[in-house]
């Protein structure tokens, strides 16, 4: 009982300190040697945009790996939902600094992104825990997938994005291999379908707003 409610605790905290603090990671930046960033107005422009868009991403992350924490009854694998909510919060602080850098600003809609991700930790949690594994897998390859075509839209010249965004994409890849070596279950393709449409939706909005 203790654990669970601490646990609760936790994930309480971490919304008030993903939504309101300044977020602060365990490792540092990535960054390209001897590359110096020179961007013209439309590209900052740009470049700001998509790591707003990025910066939802690990919002949502920190969201969902909560609430997953905190529907499980198994230490080994809520550990494992903690430890990966902690390398995502690097990503987070790393977004949330080349949005400063950048002159951009985190999405006016980060509370409802992370409640809507809180929401559907819990209700992957309540499937099960193979089906919470699913529920990881496939959210970090649509992310993974989400990178490579940021990868492919970020100006050729945005050296310091394109490092942290490469970084960001190789971890979550660990991460989806990690979920499936746990006992995660492939989830149906209509779900599948589902989850792309709500991350469109997302990152759609979270470009402008």
């Amino acid at each position: 009982m203790n654990s669970v409610l601490d646990t609760a605790l936790n994930a309480a905290d971490g919304a008030l300190r993903t939504l309101f603090a300044t977020p602060r990671a365990s490792r540092t930046c990535p960054t390209v040697a001897d590359q110096r960033t020179e961007l013209s107005v439309q590209d900052k422009a740009l470049s700001g945009a998509l790591m707003r868009v990025n910066h939802v991403g690990e919002v949502c992350a920190q969201a969902l790996y909560a609430a997953q924490a905190l529907g499980t009854r198994d230490p080994v694998l809520r550990e494992h939902f903690l430890g990966a909510s902690r390398e995502e919060g690097d990503h987070l602080a790393w977004t949330k600094t080349r949005l400063d850098e950048l002159g951009a600003r985190p999405s006016l809609l980060n509370p409802l992104w992370y409640a809507g991700a809180f929401g559907l930790g819990l209700v992957a949690s309540r499937l099960g825990d193979h089906l919470s594994l699913g529920f990881v897998v496939e959210t970090e390859r649509q992310v993974e997938a989400h990178l490579a075509s940021h990868l492919e839209r970020l100006p050729e010249g945005d050296h310091e994005s394109r490092a942290i965004v490469a970084q960001m994409k190789t971890d979550e890849a660990a991460h989806a291999r990690e979920a499936e070596n746990a006992g995660a279950l492939q989830l149906p393709a209509p779900i599948k379908a589902l989850m792309r449409s709500a991350a469109r939706v997302m990152t759609t909005t979270a470009h402008y707003l």
